[in-house]
């Protein structure tokens, strides 16, 4: 086995290296072509090796073709118009997925997966090409930038003509909930659990630690360099049977691996979230890596961190959010994270799209409701706020780590689009921190600024820094009023990409995005939310609502249990039952979803969501009494 080929770096990606290689690894039987559409989806091809080395040159080329019914390509890729050519991506590494299932000579066999660009009558319209070309805007930009601002180059040690190019890092955590397989734990022991944190960085055991460190142990291979893997918030005891095994596990993890180049970190994400799904369920287990996997339990996260660098001429790298005097941050750095701020409106979109995804941002849970940061009490003490949307990570003895942490993304956020929307908002701030030279001190104290006080470029009537607790010290309308109002449905969340407002032309900077990709992105999120709802939110609750049946008898109940019933009952029926005259709150969500009436189903899906708490709630409280 440690023959195997794992990883095909950039660096040989030319004719005579691949065919090299291919030979040498008889093992690896197939070739993927691996685009990634609007959605997030990623293709999968199986080509034989053979047919991929008689045409090597062609298909390096981007002679590879796909039809646009196999992506999400709204608006763009048409009935009568829906040829994909998928070029591959020669700047980045390759990794070649084992199916250890399958042996043949000895070893299993291998799939070299070759990340590419989707390209339309010529354009490139995937999610790759979107974030490749944020990175080249922003990149540039900063370049061009610096070449005006010779006092900056200064604070930081070098002048303009030492510089060699700028460069985007970026790094994500990832959580992810695990079971066995049609066993299931009960979800007040969940809650309980979580509440006494009893979890949280505990060894693990079992077969979940075997299967911990053989994905741990897997990432290596690949030369990902995992960091971590630890238990995260969620989880309980498992169960131990008469032969020794555990049973009705239900743990929740969490694993971390070295930072990368922004487009790279974001091909790896993505490998190594196959690697855990194949490791885990080798091992008889199911992992996954929904948002919200149940309602009141801790969803998965998946943080993604940033950071803008230097490279000199002489080989020597330079952190540029790092400060050069006596502040959290460089003027850069303050107007990178007030570019997000400012922008998140449209950022959002790209990085909360989905119904499960907006149910994980709720109060309580450690995940982000609210358009804020936190820079830490005193410079001397950085912050580790875990309450605020977007941290400032850095260590005073090493200003080389310094980076922005985004703590709304969840595993199936779009990490391509995520990051390029980031690069966008960062753009917009680092112009109006540079172009106007404005100094740290002025910087900080706009970041800074109370509710209602002027600004040059954040608004006024907005708070963007706080280092308290936003669940604790903030009531929901403080929130609201102070750091703006957070989007409840998938629908309100993309209000500002579907009305342009003032925010959007931060999009289009450098022809980034244009408005068919948005309007092609859009359609396809919101064409996903109204199947989601339809398709399993509602059956969902329909069999929820199913189960609650009437469990008090009139030998042992009480005036009360009839009470909790007529309630329980009452909504029951509002939720799922029409009459002649009137029709069920779910009969009219689906008309409304049938007519693409956005708004209606966004006003619906609130009132179903209260209804469901409701009831979920009463139903608790009735079974709980009876004797």
């Amino acid at each position: 086995m440690k023959d195997l080929l794992y990883k095909v770096p950039a660096s040989l990606h030319d004719v005579g290296n691949i065919k090299k290689l291919l030979y040498e690894h008889s093992e690896i039987k197939f070739i993927s072509f691996v685009g990634i559409d609007l959605s997030g989806h990623d293709t999968d091809t199986k080509i034989p090796v053979k047919l991929f080395l008689d045409d090597l040159k062609d298909f390096l080329n981007g002679s590879v073709q796909t039809d646009g019914s196999s992506v999400v390509l709204p608006k763009i890729a048409t009935l009568n118009n829906a040829k994909i050519d998928l070029v591959p991506d020669l700047s980045v590494d390759w990794f070649v997925d084992y199916n250890y299932e399958l042996v043949k000579d000895g070893f299993p066999v291998g799939t070299l997966k070759i990340p590419c660009f989707l390209f339309h009558e010529n354009k490139a319209v995937d999610s790759r090409s979107i974030l490749n070309n944020s990175i080249k805007a922003l990149e540039s930009s900063i370049m061009d930038m610096l070449k005006n601002s010779p006092d900056i180059c200064r604070d930081y040690g070098f002048c303009y003509e030492e510089l060699s190019s700028i460069f985007i890092s970026s790094a994500t955590e990832l959580e992810f909930w695990v079971k066995t397989p049609n066993e299931k734990a009960q979800l007040d022991q969940l809650s309980t659990s979580q509440v006494l944190k009893e979890q949280y960085w505990k060894k693990t055991v079992g077969i979940i630690r075997t299967s911990l460190e053989e994905t741990l142990l897997e990432m290596d291979k690949y030369e990902f360099e995992p960091e971590m893997g630890h238990k995260e918030v969620g989880g309980v005891k498992a169960s131990i049977d008469t032969q020794g095994r555990h049973t009705h596990i239900m743990e929740q993890l969490e694993i971390d691996w070295k930072y990368s180049s922004a487009l790279q970190a974001a091909d790896n994400e993505l490998f190594i979230k196959s690697i855990v799904k194949e490791t885990f369920r080798r091992n008889g287990l199911d992992v996954t890596f929904l948002a919200k996997p149940l309602d009141g339990i801790a969803g998965n996260g998946k943080h993604i961190h940033i950071s803008i660098n230097a490279k000199l001429k002489d080989g020597q790298k330079i952190n540029l959010f790092a400060p050069t005097k006596h502040h959290y941050m460089s003027s850069i750095g303050y107007g990178s994270i007030m570019g997000i701020l400012k922008n998140y409106e449209v950022i959002n979109p790209f990085v909360t799209s989905s119904y499960n995804a907006l149910k994980r941002l709720k109060p309580g849970y450690e995940a982000p409701v609210s358009i804020v940061s936190s820079l830490g009490h005193t410079i001397e003490t950085p912050s580790r706020n875990r309450t605020v949307l977007l941290g400032l990570v850095r260590d005073v003895t090493n200003p080389a780590s310094t980076r922005f942490e985004l703590r709304s993304p969840n595993p199936h956020s779009n990490t391509y689009l995520a990051l390029a929307s980031m690069n966008m908002g960062m753009l917009d701030g680092i112009k109006y921190a540079l172009q106007a030279n404005k100094s740290e001190d002025s910087l900080l104290k706009e970041l800074k600024k109370s509710f209602n006080e002027s600004a040059d470029y954040l608004e006024d009537d907005r708070v963007y820094i706080s280092e308290e607790d936003i669940f604790e010290d903030y009531s929901e309308e403080d929130r609201k009023v102070l750091f703006g109002k957070t989007p409840r449905t998938v629908y309100e969340c993309f209000s500002a990409l579907i009305n342009k407002d003032s925010k959007y032309s931060v999009l289009l900077e450098k022809d980034v995005y244009d408005n068919l990709l948005i309007e092609s992105y859009t359609s396809a999120r919101l064409s996903k939310w109204l199947a989601e709802i339809k398709g399993r939110v509602i059956p969902t609750h329909m069999n929820s609502l199913k189960n609650m049946i009437k469990v008090h008898d009139y030998e042992y109940s009480t005036d009360y249990d009839e009470n909790m019933w007529d309630k329980i009952l009452t909504i029951k029926k509002e939720l799922m039952q029409n009459t002649l005259n009137n029709k069920s709150l779910f009969n009219r969500l689906k008309n409304e979803i049938e007519a693409c009436n956005y708004a209606s189903v966004s006003d619906l899906e609130m009132e179903m969501d209260s209804k469901m708490k409701e009831i979920k709630e009463f139903y608790s409280t009735y079974v709980s009494n009876i004797i």
